[in-house]
């Protein structure tokens, strides 16, 4: 194909040796299959601050820190020097975050290097060694569900436990390799401890997987894995290995109405997906 102009500095330096397809494209980047060092890749191209649908709102960047106090002035001031700042360190933050997450033993693509905006790491692949597909496109019985559930929540329990929220976390940000499921995207992963929003966006996450799979196990939706979660983080129980129930003792809310609640709020998200990925495939952004 013909190689994308972000990425031809890369292959006329030899850090990159062949650009075969375009693999995705998101609301923040786009996604190639390239060959590096005589080994299959992926490089994700990050758009342009002013062409990215994912903005970098204040709720995602509360509690990072910047450890030159230079660049953290010039940040918070929102000088022109602060903006570049500012925008180099929300696309290293997903670099960081890879490595975090690897070393704590959460299922993510390694990463390999990250250059004027491309990060190129390992192409996660199905049984064939063809990309894996996204948890959207596969579907499961119920048992299957149920297994793969309980998978991610373990996902998130050892992201909390490295300290981050993942907090995008949906059906279209899930891999699903030969061994289960894989997490990607995590340019806005937040600081666990250090973000005030932190427990509503692992609520959101939590409860995006729950709603997905509850749509092949109809119980997993009057489960409060957010609840259990959080709260063994606020108490300093949380670790790796813990057991989940999916029941949380102190909770106010009324199962049938939170279910019914989250079955509305499914029907919608999906009828939105779905109008985006028509919008998505006339565009030919596929």
């Amino acid at each position: 194909m013909k190689i994308p102009k972000r990425l031809q500095p890369l292959v006329n330096d030899g850090l990159i040796d062949e650009v075969y397809y375009q693999l995705m494209s998101g609301k923040e980047a786009q996604v190639f299959v390239v060959r590096a060092n005589d080994e299959i890749r992926c490089a994700k191209v990050y758009k342009e601050a002013d062409k990215r649908s994912f903005k970098q709102a204040v709720q995602y960047q509360e509690g990072r820190t910047v450890r030159n106090s230079r660049r953290a002035r010039a940040m918070a001031k929102g000088t022109r020097y602060g903006q570049k700042e500012a925008e180099q360190a929300w696309l290293s933050a997903e670099v960081d975050a890879l490595y975090r997450l690897a070393e704590a033993g959460v299922r993510v693509p390694t990463p390999y290097w990250f250059l004027e905006g491309v990060l190129v790491m390992e192409l996660i692949v199905d049984k064939e060694g063809d990309p894996a597909p996204r948890l959207d496109d596969v579907a499961f019985d119920p048992d299957t569900a149920r297994d793969y559930h309980a998978r991610m929540m373990m996902e998130i329990v050892r992201m909390l436990c490295a300290g981050l929220v993942h907090g995008d976390l949906s059906e279209f940000n899930v891999l699903i390799d030969h061994s289960g499921p894989v997490v990607i995207d995590l340019p806005q992963a937040v600081n666990a401890a250090g973000n005030n929003n932190a427990k509503m966006m692992l609520t959101r996450d939590v409860n995006n997987m729950s709603e997905y799979f509850g749509k092949y196990a109809p119980d997993l939706l009057i489960t409060h894995y957010a609840e259990e979660i959080w709260h063994l983080f606020e108490h300093g129980n949380l670790h790796p290995n813990v057991k989940l129930t999916g029941e949380f003792a102190e909770s106010n809310i009324d199962a049938d109405i939170a279910t019914m609640m989250r079955i509305i709020e499914d029907a919608k998200s999906e009828e939105e997906d779905r109008k985006e990925r028509e919008r998505m495939a006339r565009d030919g952004e596929f």
